[in-house]
């Protein structure tokens, strides 16, 4: 299969290195940066995945520099905030599928202005990842097989179920699922309730679970956003909160107690968020509905005035 890898970062990494080494024709989009370590080196994985290092068919700044124009996967893996631009630029390519690999909601939804359904592949990735100093691909925690599907039922199982079993035997845990978008969902939930206190706070999550005021914050949080799910007509797995803080409490922090939100690592690094396709999205699709959020509107911004102290810095 010939794919292209659009964002070489952590999470992008790991699909490139794993999808050519089990045999596939893999080209990856990054930044100068990451690329030039890469070209060099070779695309090195570390962490629970165990040590690989592949060299890719082709690493390059942007569409332009493709050798070739023709793909039969492209996995998006920018963060949310590029979403757009990087569809204008998949405009210039010819592909079977999209495979939406990225964090947050509204990213399939703007997907679907630029391309068919028939075209668009929803994920939702539960395992983490990060870019050490030495530009190596670090599998930090895995929560779940990744999960894939098409919302709109516009593609045929049979052919998701194809792809979901071309990543699960390159060696990331994958299978195929109708209800994608409730595990979106899934995710979202747990993003939103941990990522931004992580970030704020400086701290992983186990800690988060351990103090009465964060666990207030994030049962609130979690509130809000069960509200406006159901004034969106959005179905989840879950048939309240109360059940959802449960599960989230006692199954989903345990065996992830010791990881460290990304959006800490961006905030240290000076980088822009995904603030607003997490609890600024839960604010957003809120005042479309008339339900308020304002534990999620809060800390929406504390998370956008703690990126502006870092960019002053």
């Amino acid at each position: 299969m010939r794919i292209l890898i659009f964002g070489l970062g952590a999470i992008g990494g790991i699909f490139a290195g794993f999808l050519k080494k089990a045999g596939n024709e893999v080209y990856a989009i990054g930044r100068r940066r990451i690329i030039s370590t890469v070209r060099e080196k070779g695309l090195k994985i570390v962490g629970i995945w165990g040590e690989h290092k592949v060299n890719l068919n082709g690493v390059y700044k942007s569409v332009d520099e493709l050798p070739l124009r023709e793909f039969d996967l492209v996995i998006l893996t920018v963060k949310s905030y590029d979403t757009t631009e990087a569809l204008n630029h998949l405009m210039g390519l010819r592909f079977k599928y999209l495979l939406l690999a990225q964090n947050g909601y509204g990213n399939y939804e703007k997907a679907k202005e630029f391309f068919p359904s028939e075209k668009l592949i929803l994920a939702m990735v539960i395992f983490g990842a990060r870019i050490t100093p030495k530009v190596e691909f670090e599998v930090t925690v895995c929560g779940d097989d990744v999960v894939i599907g098409n919302p709109d039922g516009a593609i045929e199982e049979k052919t998701l179920k194809e792809i979901a079993q071309t990543v699960n035997s390159a060696g990331i845990p994958t299978r195929y699922s109708s209800d994608v978008y409730k595990y979106l969902w899934d995710k979202i939930l747990y993003n939103c309730a941990l990522n931004p206190l992580g970030a704020l706070l400086e701290t992983n999550y186990g800690t988060l679970a351990g103090m009465e005021e964060t666990k207030i914050l994030m049962g609130q949080i979690i509130e809000e956003i069960f509200k406006v799910a159901k004034a969106k007509g959005i179905e989840l797995f879950w048939k309240n909160p109360e059940e959802y803080r449960r599960f989230f409490f006692e199954k989903l922090i345990p065996p992830t107690a010791d990881h460290y939100p990304s959006m800490l690592w961006d905030v240290k690094s000076g980088k822009r968020t995904e603030i607003d396709a997490l609890n600024g999205a839960i604010v957003g699709l809120g005042k479309e509905v008339g339900v308020s959020t304002p534990i999620n509107e809060v800390i929406t911004k504390l998370v956008k005035a703690k990126e502006k102290l870092r960019l002053k810095a």
